[in-house]
């Protein structure tokens, strides 16, 4: 089975079992330390506190000042209260290795053996989109 194109969404789970195949563990033991590992930073945070991981990244918790905001559909004026948020910064070797370095290519579909004999017949090309309705005649004289 081929997989889609684009970026694929990657679980907790599929990391699990990567790092306990890479490293020998049982895969229960690096799930409780993955789990663990990410309870600490959710606490550290929750205190306020700035993580940084060198190479890596920094996280933080940044206070957002309360706002006056406009709905846009309505046009009315609320009042946004204020809110703590994560901020994450990315480091120098993510940077590099994530944001400059171009993604690999992907591998090309395996060519179909030729076949010798008839030609294949011509693509179907789809019918032209239907011409938009035209306007009802308008008694203006103008």
């Amino acid at each position: 089975m081929t997989q889609p194109p684009g970026p694929q969404t990657i679980t907790k789970k599929e990391l699990v079992n990567r790092i306990a195949e890479q490293t020998g563990q049982t895969k229960v033991i690096v799930k409780d330390i993955l789990q663990k590992f990410l309870d600490e930073i959710i606490e550290e945070l929750c205190r306020g506190n700035r993580l940084e991981f060198r190479e890596f990244g920094v996280f933080e918790v940044k206070e957002r000042a309360p706002r006056r905001a406009q709905n846009p559909r309505t046009l009315e004026k609320v009042e946004v209260p204020g809110k703590r948020v994560v901020k994450y910064k990315v480091g120098r070797l993510m940077r590099e290795r994530v944001c400059e370095e171009r993604p690999p290519e992907p591998a090309p579909p395996p060519a179909a053996p030729k076949r010798t004999g008839t030609p294949a017949p011509a693509a179907v090309q789809p019918p032209p989109p239907p011409a938009p309705p035209k306007p009802p005649p308008s008694n203006s004289p103008f």
